[in-house]
């Protein structure tokens, strides 16, 4: 039996009894340690403050030789220190530095895109381009506009306001030492492309009319635009018994007329239903290229038949009918079939018209149709209203033989001649050509020959072969192609070797996320902008997304020569593109487009071009209240926003929704209307 002694000692030894042992020696651990902390002056333990005369300032740094008040950084159930406490540097005691409180932090204010009315009120209702007359910027020219670099950021100088001359210029069009230097001008050389020379590039804004106005939207544009828009009155002069264009005071007016069809294009298109019911208008002709096309009163009124209609003609003596155009709010540009390729793919139109679009079909032995056959697609048609067609004079009726023996070498059928118009169509594959007989002319094109080269190309005098596969011929009808991935998909040439229709679907629905987004955030159906402009369009995905969402705009596709070539692909899918050099300028007139996308673009030709020259060229091509989005790295979008206030931009920089964090940015800008 053990003594009480014995059960002591047990108990001193139970678990229990060690542990709260344990706790009480940590515990006075701790109060020493906390204790000591406080005496050495750091206060960081608010259980150890003093209510005593000593000080809680403290110094941070003897660097910033100051001390500030440490109480009024504590919570207000903290004693206050006394007001004759001093400070203890360096064993010598020195007066307490009392500093007020800081400020309480500023608020940020809300995010909001707007505008503000003549109230003070916020409001989200407006128009793209709209803006009060009263306070359009007055822009004072600057006589250097150079881009300064430095390590941190760029600064550039204002850009001054070009003289009025040139409120119209299109500087590859309107060169005119280059045109006066010209050998031969007989077969149209000076309505070819003539850039200025390197130094002698556009270095100034290219100013607006006088009394320039907003535009009018889409769709009463079609019908009516502002005269001092487009201030030039020879087209009515010229064609008043035509019914082109008419003008009315302040406005010009469209009743829809032309040369061939003076009653009205409507009824004219119903005509040409009839004659070929199988062109079936917005199913199997999605894309139209009208040739010559005056005012565009044609692709005009195929807009409301769900058909995209580009229409062209040079800058001649009737130089403002593509201006007009555009002012319409029709797809358009300068161009003209000369010596050289047009800038687009091959089969890339369901239709080609030319309605007296005072082209000689049959000189040189043919040479522009066979521009026309490389850019109709198979079984595409080729209508031709000319007085050739339907009077009975001997020049004409010569020049008639002259083009049924062309298109008969040539493998097109006539299918249709009624009254003053003739439609063809080419062929679905090349049986046709190769069971003529030998010598016939034009031949064949070479099997190396890639009819989708098209940048400063010649013309070539052979026919382009058509692919032994179908690619281009087999697409499917409107609005199904606008997202089944065509053939051409597969021969076009890119990095990728398989997946392509993967990347062709990834792409359309990266940019149906975004345009969400801008939907959403920016309020794009709202804006009502009319003529866009892809500046690197990729396999179109921006300008599909922008049929999904039911924005109603056109959107010109432009594939940089500088990129791999997916033209076909972007008609095939029954949308319009254009191949372009952007270190050189584009061909339309200055203010044509509402707004500008470019997606990487940048960040490639900044190692090729001056990007101060091509943001340049988009100011001039930019209509005043226009918006221009720009994605790339921070880098570029850091510096762009410099050139575009020079220019007199609102410029402003914004995440992606990948986040602040993403090396991509988001650069969205507002065009002024400047004056001197």
């Amino acid at each position: 039996m053990k003594g009480p002694l014995n059960n002591g000692g047990d108990l001193l030894k139970s678990p229990l009894c060690v542990k709260i042992f344990a706790l009480f020696f940590i515990s006075i651990a701790f109060f020493y340690i906390g204790k000591h902390y406080s005496d050495v002056g750091y206060n960081q333990l608010l259980f150890f403050s003093s209510t005593s005369s000593s000080s809680p300032s403290v110094s941070l740094s003897p660097n910033f030789n100051k001390s500030f008040d440490v109480a009024s950084l504590i919570n207000s159930s903290s004693p206050s220190p006394s007001a004759d406490s001093t400070t203890v540097r360096g064993g010598s005691e020195s007066p307490p530095l009392l500093l007020p409180p800081p400020p309480p932090p500023v608020e940020e204010p809300v995010k909001r895109f707007g505008i503000v009315d003549e109230n003070g009120t916020m409001t989200e209702d407006f128009e793209i381009g709209e803006y009060d007359p009263s306070v359009v910027e007055s822009w004072g020219n600057s006589s250097d506009s150079e881009v300064v670099k430095s390590e941190t950021r760029v600064r550039v100088s204002k850009f001054p306001i070009c003289n009025d001359k040139l409120k119209e210029y299109i500087p590859c069009m309107d060169n005119e030492e280059a045109i006066k230097r010209l050998v031969s001008t007989e077969k149209g050389e000076k309505f070819e492309r003539h850039c200025p020379e390197k130094g002698k590039e556009l270095n100034c804004l290219i100013p607006a009319p006088k009394n320039y106005k907003i535009p009018i939207p889409w769709p009463r544009s079609r019908d009516e635009v502002w005269y001092f828009n487009v201030p030039h009155t020879r087209l009515v002069e010229d064609k008043g018994g035509q019914n082109w264009m008419i003008r009315d005071k302040d406005k010009f007016k469209f009743p829809g007329g032309g040369t061939q069809f003076i009653h009205g294009a409507d009824q004219y298109l119903d005509q040409i239903s009839q004659m070929i019911p199988e062109i079936t208008f917005g199913q199997h002709t999605r894309v139209v290229l009208d040739v010559g096309c005056g005012v565009a009163s044609f692709g005009a009124y195929l807009m409301s038949r769900n058909v995209t209609t580009l229409s062209i003609a040079p800058k001649d003596v009737h130089e403002n009918q593509i201006q007009f155009a555009l002012e319409r709010g029709v797809p358009a540009m300068v161009a003209a079939f000369t010596t050289r390729r047009l800038p687009y793919p091959s089969q890339a139109y369901d239709m080609i018209h030319c309605s007296r679009c005072r082209i000689n079909w049959t000189r040189d032995d043919g040479i522009l149709l066979i521009e026309v056959n490389r850019l109709l697609r198979a079984g595409g048609y080729f209508a031709w209203a000319a007085q050739p067609v339907y009077k009975h004079e001997p020049i004409l009726e010569e020049q008639w033989k002259e083009m049924v023996n062309l298109t008969t070498r040539l493998c097109w059928e006539l299918v249709k001649k009624e009254g003053y118009i003739a439609i063809w169509q080419k062929p679905l594959n090349n049986s046709c050509y190769l069971s003529r007989e030998a010598g016939t002319l034009p031949p064949l094109c070479d099997k190396d020959d890639d009819p989708d080269n098209v940048w400063y190309v010649n013309l070539q005098p052979c026919i382009t072969r058509l692919p032994e596969n179908g690619y281009g011929g087999n697409v499917t009808n409107w609005p199904e192609r606008l997202h089944t991935p065509p053939d051409r998909l597969q021969s076009i040439q890119i990095d990728a070797y398989i997946s392509r229709k993967e990347l062709f679907k990834a792409e359309s629905k990266y940019w149906n996320e975004i345009i969400g987004s801008y939907v959403r955030a920016w309020h794009w159906k709202n804006l009502k902008f009319r003529n866009v402009l892809d500046m690197r369009a990729g396999y179109g995905g921006f300008a599909a997304a922008l049929i999904d969402f039911g924005i109603d705009c056109w959107v010109m596709n432009v594939i940089p020569v500088s990129g791999s070539n997916t033209l076909p692909v972007i008609n095939d899918r029954g949308l319009i593109g254009v191949m372009h050099d952007w270190c050189e300028p584009f061909d339309t007139y200055p203010r044509t487009y509402d707004l500008l996308h470019a997606s990487g673009l940048f960040a490639i030709e900044r190692k090729r071009c001056n990007v101060s020259s091509i943001m340049l060229e988009m100011d001039r091509i930019l209509r005043p209240g226009g918006r221009v989005y720009i994605r790339d790295t921070i880098s570029v979008v850091q510096e762009l926003q410099e050139i575009a206030k020079a220019m007199g931009w609102r410029a402003a920089i914004h995440d992606t929704s990948e986040g602040p964090h993403a090396s991509y940015k988001v650069l969205a800008c507002d065009k002024q209307l400047l004056r001197r």
